[in-house]
């Protein structure tokens, strides 16, 4: 396409003008490609100083590597792991040796002591009825039914004879 403006002085500065601009542009790119490649090649080196470790130089300790921290968490984890399966041993039923037996023994030996316990009361025995609950306690499952001698007067303590054991 030979566009052309007939004044030959014009016609040169644009030829000109435009194979500057093709240069610099084309200069742009390659600066922008090589400057982005350095930024590229000191991070990949950084990496691998990280990877590899550092030794230790005037003024700045060693750095270990990834591989050498590691193996320093695996050799903690393996502790952690131990420490685990004890507390593991604790929370579950075993052969009687674990928290676990030791709270579920003490719980048999409260219900033993305090069968009359409503399902949800409180840790006191609290034998208040549960909201819902229909099915009322008997008079006699308290307890003095029980053997409790707490709400027992001299009157009622009387030996197979008959004979009254008041004080005094």
């Amino acid at each position: 396409m030979a566009a052309e403006t007939g004044i030959p002085a014009v016609d040169t500065v644009l030829v000109w003008g435009g194979a500057v601009s093709l240069t610099l542009g084309l200069v742009t790119i390659a600066w922008r490609g090589i400057r982005g490649g350095a930024r590229l090649g000191r991070r990949v080196d950084q990496f691998i100083d990280d990877w590899q470790g550092e030794p230790s130089r005037a003024g700045v300790p060693a750095r270990p590597g990834v591989m050498e921290r590691m193996g320093g968490l695996e050799d903690r984890m393996g502790g952690v792991e131990a420490d685990l399966q004890r507390i593991k041993h604790e929370l579950y039923p075993n052969s009687g040796g674990s928290l676990r037996d030791a709270v579920d023994q003490a719980n048999e030996r409260l219900a033993l002591l305090c069968p009359t316990v409503v399902p949800g009361g409180d840790a006191r025995g609290d034998r208040r009825p549960v909201p819902g609950d229909t099915e009322q306690d008997n008079p006699g499952d308290g307890p003095a039914a029980l053997g409790d001698a707490s709400d027992l007067t001299s009157g009622d303590t009387r030996d197979s004879t008959g004979d009254s054991h008041e004080g005094g």
